[in-house]
């Protein structure tokens, strides 16, 4: 395959019209198109749509990815959800766009000359589904998908050593942070050492935190909530977190420089490259354990029939083959073992030179006993 693209919008708040799915039918006749979005691979051409313009039009979130190494995520926000002030200071970075369209803000993410994965491939149809999540967290005022761009500035070294992170920590990863880490092919180390900080007493909003919220709310207000619930009325639950997240603001951490945090990945990844030479010590051990027990139950069976072995071996000699060569080879070998464990090396000598002499004229067979020190 010469080149691969993936292609998948989604739309979220509002699910398509049959004129819409129309006229994204006119774009693509192939595309797997449904009222919630369109999905479709190109291995040859290109899509004939302008993903700018289709967010714009009809949907909340989309993904690209090649085999050439491009990885693009778009979010579509509504801008009333959106606290403009503080994604500002998140922004100043290369890959990441955004403008607004009507009451909505439009953030796109993207990440060029990321080394394609042969060995794992990856036709791009799981990322969305794992990554949705974090357009709810970004409404909820969760930034820290915003902090993993700024680690990709720093990653590839376009950031001072004095310039601070813009949040104080992306501790603890959740489970879309984490995907949208795997999906731009971030630095682990890198990331490992961003997320051993918070940015904020409970960044994550556990249940206890948002049942305590509510639990203060007055009657009127747990009854416009769900109103508002039962009459489908999109990002109830965001705006909920939202206010709990104001709510529950607290001291946070300095954040750290790029020095600092360059300087503890490297750290991070001293110990994991320890722990792997640790791991990959003992795997070996264990396989060498194995082979050793192998060896002398080999041996232990060879010994009792050693004088039908002398006899295999002369059979196998024989057929004049490589396999039977080979096999004729391992099993002098396990015989000077024996020989050697049992103090008669003399008569294995004899044995062997006795062998080397009636095949002088086969020299493949005789090539494999060269390491076969009889001396």
């Amino acid at each position: 395959m010469s080149e691969y693209q993936y292609f998948e919008f989604r739309a979220l708040d509002r699910p398509l019209s049959e004129a819409d799915q129309k006229a994204l039918r006119a774009l693509s006749t192939r595309a797997r198109i449904t009222a919630t979005s369109i999905t479709k691979h190109y291995e040859w051409g290109d899509f004939k749509g302008d993903p700018r313009q289709l967010m714009e039009r009809w949907f909340d979130l989309h993904l690209y990815l090649t085999n050439w190494g491009t990885r693009r995520l778009m979010m579509r926000l509504p801008k009333r959800l959106v606290e403009r002030a503080r994604l500002d200071g998140l922004f100043d970075v290369d890959w990441l766009d955004v403008w607004e369209n009507g009451e909505n803000l439009i953030v796109d993410m993207a990440r060029d000359d990321i080394e394609p994965g042969y060995d794992d491939w990856d036709d791009g149809s799981g990322w969305l589904g794992v990554l949705a999540p974090l357009r709810d967290d970004v409404l909820s005022g969760d930034l820290r998908l915003f902090h993993l761009l700024w680690l990709m500035a720093l990653e590839d070294g376009l950031l001072e050593d004095d310039a601070c992170e813009p949040l104080a920590g992306i501790g603890p990863l959740t489970g879309g942070l984490q995907a949208a880490a795997d999906f731009f092919v971030m630095d682990p180390d890198l990331v490992q050492a961003a997320a051993e900080r918070a940015d904020g007493p409970d960044p994550t909003l556990s249940t206890d935190v948002i049942r305590a919220t509510i639990a203060g709310l007055s009657d009127a207000e747990k009854t416009d909530l769900l109103v508002r619930v039962a009459d489908g009325a999109p990002h109830v639950a965001v705006e909920l977190k939202q206010s709990v997240r104001t709510g529950h603001a607290g001291p946070v951490a300095a954040p750290r420089t790029v020095g600092a945090l360059t300087a503890r990945a490297a750290e991070v990844r001293g110990e994991r490259e320890r722990v792997e030479a640790e791991r990959l010590a003992e795997e070996r051990r264990r396989r060498e354990r194995e082979a050793e027990r192998a060896r002398r139950k080999r041996l232990y069976e060879l010994r009792q029939r050693e004088n039908a072995v002398w006899q295999e071996i002369e059979t196998d000699i024989a057929r004049r083959n490589a396999s039977s060569y080979d096999r004729a080879a391992a099993l002098l070998f396990d015989l000077k073992a024996i020989a050697t464990e049992d103090g008669t090396t003399a008569e294995f000598v004899r044995r062997l030179d006795s062998i080397r002499d009636r095949h002088a004229g086969k020299g493949r067979f005789l090539e494999r006993l060269q390491d076969l020190d009889t001396r």
